[in-house]
């Protein structure tokens, strides 16, 4: 079984005298309902599994439902020989987003504690704005991913001392040695190949072979595809949410990496507000990552957004290299000069902060440059510059460089991330290898940004 670091969280809470209700959020297939099941069929003597979105296809006993009795009587007609009381029965409303008016009813069954409950789904931002009562202070909701690069890591046969060990290193700005170096930069250059996902990992695992991922990360693509057709009635809307979501491999290979409203239906006058519903569906649905423009940054970051200027990244770097090179290994294994990784990295790199905390943000100044990616300095109160370097190249950086230079910004240090072994300061950069990405904790031991 894959190791996930949520999982410890997950047992916890599910072990704690908290009756808060725990909703489990995050994009189709990267593992949430197999963690759950998996946890909750050891901690409880009784587990039940209640898939909606099954429900919705098939019988629909659940779809019309809106009393927690009528609930109770239903979940004893299909499942009564498994229930049994609160303290050893939990019940896993599975893809809750389906039916939304059991997300308002989680506050009664809280107070009535009749079972233990557990929810999960995709898409819960959009079902919550429609919810006509937000259970506030009965649901605790937490963000799950798939396979980060330290996940991916452990699923490569490294094990938690080791990752300690990297994480001094890194702490300590120590350089691995060379032979150590290859070993992670060729574990980070599959990564990129295989994504997080987690059919695609095991697969992965199982046959090293390259066709064989592909075919799962082109079901996952479809199946997202399907889910924007299902979950927007609107025809016309999911057509441009499957535009925007088919556009974001090829936008990322322009200097500028976002969407251009004109683009998204090739109709010049076109303007962003006119899509934010169609935005907001791939960011909520997980399948996206938003990174939004800061032209004059500021802590915290969020106070400097600029509202019409939007990067989106492919949630999964596994299934942006698919899009990109199908089965041709040699771009990313054999770091091809003439082939640019750039994108790649920063896709890997969004996706290793999105999983650790960060929201994402990125410098773009008509006058000074682009930055990739800037995120919260809560240490400084200050924030963090990072550039994403993938050729021989690193060190040349003018628009962060630029930023670095603005009094007006007091930013006291950034960071390149590249291919090369060294980690090593200048003035206010630190240079490192790009696999230490995973260690920019959103909230360190200190509560603190580390690097």
């Amino acid at each position: 079984m894959l190791y996930r670091k949520i999982s410890k969280g997950i047992e916890a809470h599910l072990a704690s005298p908290s009756d808060k209700i725990l909703v489990l959020e995050g994009a189709r297939q990267i593992g949430k309902s197999f963690i759950i099941r998996e946890i909750g069929k050891i901690l409880f003597k009784n587990f039940v599994e209640v898939n909606f979105a099954e429900d919705d296809e098939g019988p629909q006993h659940f779809k019309n439902i809106h009393s927690t009795e009528a609930f109770y009587f239903t979940l004893s007609m299909v499942a009564g020989n498994q229930l049994g009381h609160f303290e050893d029965t939990l019940i896993f409303l599975d893809e809750i987003q389906t039916y939304p008016q059991y997300l308002t009813m989680l506050k009664f069954f809280r107070q009535e504690r009749r079972y233990r409950f557990i929810a999960s789904g995709s898409l819960l931002g959009i079902a919550l704005r429609s919810t006509t009562s937000i259970p506030v202070g009965s649901i605790i909701r937490k963000e799950m991913y798939q396979l980060d690069f330290e996940e991916f890591l452990m699923a490569n046969n490294f094990n938690s001392e080791a990752i300690a060990g990297l994480r001094e290193k890194f702490k300590n700005k120590e350089s691995l040695s060379e032979e150590q170096h290859q070993h992670l930069l060729g574990l980070f250059r599959r990564y990129l190949l295989v994504g997080g996902m987690p059919d695609a990992v095991n697969v992965y695992l199982e046959t090293h072979n390259i066709v064989k991922v592909r075919e799962i990360q082109d079901s996952i693509k479809t199946l997202y595809g399907d889910d924007a057709s299902k979950y927007e009635q609107d025809s016309q809307k999911h057509l441009l949410i499957r535009r925007i979501y088919d556009m974001i491999p090829s936008q990322m290979e322009n200097k500028k990496k976002r969407i251009v409203a004109k683009d998204i239906r090739d109709k010049a006058g076109d303007r962003f507000v006119q899509y934010q519903e169609e935005f907001e569906y791939l960011i909520s649905s997980g399948i996206a990552l938003d990174v939004h423009a800061v032209s004059n940054p500021r802590f915290p970051l969020s106070e400097s957004v600029h509202k019409n200027l939007l990067k989106l990244y492919l949630n999964d770097v596994g299934m942006l290299t698919a899009q990109l090179y199908r089965n041709n290994l040699r771009p990313v294994l054999e770091d091809e000069r003439s082939v640019n990784l750039g994108a790649v990295y920063e896709s890997a790199v969004a996706q290793q902060l999105k999983a650790n905390g960060h929201r994402l943000f990125y410098y773009d100044n008509r006058k000074k440059g682009e930055v990739d990616f800037l995120i919260d300095d809560y240490s400084n109160t200050s924030i963090l510059p990072i550039e994403v370097k993938s050729g021989k190249d690193y060190s040349i950086h003018s628009a962060l460089n630029n930023l670095l230079s603005t009094p007006d910004y007091h930013v006291e240090s950034a960071i390149v991330l590249s291919n090369d072994r060294e980690v090593r300061q200048e003035s206010q950069v630190t240079y490192m290898p790009v696999y230490y990405a995973l260690f920019l904790d959103a909230q360190g031991e200190s509560g603190t940004v580390e690097f």
